[in-house]
């Protein structure tokens, strides 16, 4: 059975269609898919696409407004034991304000593509596995 990759970050600029493209074998929650306006709703969406998935790919880009959302959901992901890997781009106005959610983080990258080629190892590691951590080790210490 695959891995569910619950895909967490800004809305504008498609940058999930490189992440789904570039691991094919994985599947995906992807919350622009839902098309809801409601803050309630799509609050619960998300949420439950992440207890439903066993990764979280957290994308922080530079022009993301705030980020805000994107931290409620990296933390939400910590507390429900998710693997996070976690695209902060160094160039955010607020970097230095996401240390937090970078701690949570089994994995952090600076650029996408880094973030994504790791990802990529996840459709020939079992979904089964009890610690991808030992299996992969740790790389934001």
């Amino acid at each position: 059975m695959a891995h569910t990759v619950y895909l967490a970050g800004g809305m504008r600029t498609g940058w999930q269609d490189q992440v789904i493209n570039a691991a094919p074998d994985l599947d995906y929650k992807d919350p622009r898919t839902h098309g809801l306006r409601k803050e309630k709703e799509y609050t619960e969406w998300d949420l439950n696409a992440i207890d439903e998935s066993t990764i979280m790919f957290a994308f922080l880009e530079a022009d993301n407004p705030s980020g805000a959302g994107l931290a409620l959901e990296i933390g939400y992901a910590k507390a429900q034991g998710k693997y996070i890997i976690f695209v902060c781009e160094a160039q955010h106005p607020h970097y230095r304000y996401f240390g937090m959610s970078r701690m949570c983080a089994n994995r952090v990258y600076d650029y996408l593509e880094d973030g994504v080629e790791f990802l990529r190892t996840f459709q020939t590691f079992p979904r089964d596995a009890s610690d991808p951590d030992n299996y992969y080790g740790r790389s934001r210490d």
